[in-house]
């Protein structure tokens, strides 16, 4: 492949930031992590940053990919990949190792490696394992990149739901019940760990939803309404992780907000509602981002209920030692109490989504909200803070 228009280490000291948008990924949210990347290459102010998209592959390559926002769009229900978007089928992007260089090398077989330039930040777009769960940032770390978003701590307690949820209940916030299946419970007595989610569903009736344990966008989620869908739901949610977390249904209403870190500390946007969508049984992926089911934004509560959540998201925020941003959602159940489902480090990003939609309801728009962060990484240091 030519080089002739890869980014090339400056000669003036003066330069502006150079933010390499990581994207795609090993896990089973690539597609929407590739749309993400999309939205965030397109709004990023070029006159104020360079911009080096770097897509890793399903399998795990990291490539150096087309900076073509318009190709990383769902197209006929389908998303799009990093093998689709990547400048050679072999051609590998590394990191440095080595703390006092930023500097990015691209190399293909046969080929004498090419410097693509220090790296300033990273603003890593990936959901799901292998990017969001802090293996990513540990990697960045050992590089002495700063990076967007969450830290190797928070961005695994984020990641996996078990964990995050006895974070929560050590700050005093509520969260609703659940029971865990882990593989080796599974491997040693598979009757005994169905016995164990039927006695949860005795005590919390039906009907239960069963999740992959560290898994986002709705991915492998089923909800079980009787015995019957059991078994399916269990499998589903192993293909995605083999540790499955299964929580009683809350009766009340859908309620995120949206978490952004200011000079000053974390503040909260306004609250969304997710209403129940129509053509599916829950918020699920198709739902979210096939078919685009709206939010409701801001949502329809009182002065003190918008209050209380925007409390509780930063309190959530501050309990798992998050960075850069989060999305909290919770459930206000038919007693008028916020019980807290979950938050997510790397949110869905593109333009519909509820994230970047809440703010831009509390007066901060998309390129905003996307210089922001970029801005935030780039005021603090790697290692210990």
């Amino acid at each position: 492949m030519s080089t002739e228009n890869l980014p090339q280490s400056p000669e003036q000291p003066s330069r502006k930031p150079r933010v390499a948008v990581v994207f795609g990924g090993r896990s089973s949210e690539h597609g929407i992590s590739v749309v993400t990347a999309g939205a965030v290459l397109k709004a990023i102010d070029r006159t104020k940053y360079e911009v080096l998209p770097i897509g890793i592959t399903a399998d795990g390559r990291w490539a150096l990919t087309a900076d073509e926002p318009e190709r990383m769009a769902i197209t006929d229900r389908r998303t799009p990949n990093v093998a689709e978007l990547a400048e050679s089928s072999e051609g590998g992007v590394v990191l440095p190792v080595d703390p006092a260089s930023r500097e990015v090398v691209y190399s293909e077989p046969g080929s004498v490696p090419k410097a693509l330039g220090e790296v300033d930040v990273v603003f890593p777009v990936l959901h799901g394992p292998y990017g969001e769960d802090g293996t990513l940032q540990g990697l960045l770390e050992l590089s002495g990149i700063p990076y967007v978003g969450a830290g190797v701590l928070a961005s695994a307690v984020g990641q996996d739901k078990e964990y995050m949820k006895r974070v929560f209940t050590s700050f005093g916030l509520k969260v609703g019940p659940y029971v865990v299946i882990r593989p080796r419970e599974w491997a040693q007595d598979e009757s005994a760990a169905r016995k164990k989610i039927v006695d949860f569903a005795g005590e919390h009736g039906w009907p239960l939803f069963v999740k992959p344990a560290r898994a986002g966008s709705s991915i492998g989620i089923t909800k079980v309404d009787d015995l019957s869908g059991l078994d399916e739901a269990i499998a589903e949610a192993q293909r995605h992780d083999p540790k499955i977390l299964v929580e009683a249904a809350l009766r009340g209403r859908e309620i995120e907000c949206g978490v952004l870190e200011f000079e000053d500390g974390p503040r909260a946007s306004v609250p969304a509602e997710i209403p129940p969508p129509d053509a599916h049984a829950y918020y699920d992926f198709e739902a979210k981002y096939i078919d685009s089911t709206p939010g409701i934004v801001p949502a329809p509560l009182t002065d003190e209920e918008t209050a209380e959540v925007r409390r509780l998201a930063v309190e959530a925020f501050e309990a798992a030692s998050c960075e850069g941003l989060v999305r909290a959602d919770f459930f206000l159940t038919e007693d008028g109490e916020f019980v807290i489902n979950e938050i997510n480090t790397m949110p869905g990003f593109t333009p519909i989504s509820m994230y970047p939609q809440m703010w831009q309801a509390t007066g901060i728009s998309y390129p905003e909200l996307v210089d922001r962060l970029v801005q935030a990484a780039l005021r603090r240091s790697t290692g210990l803070r």
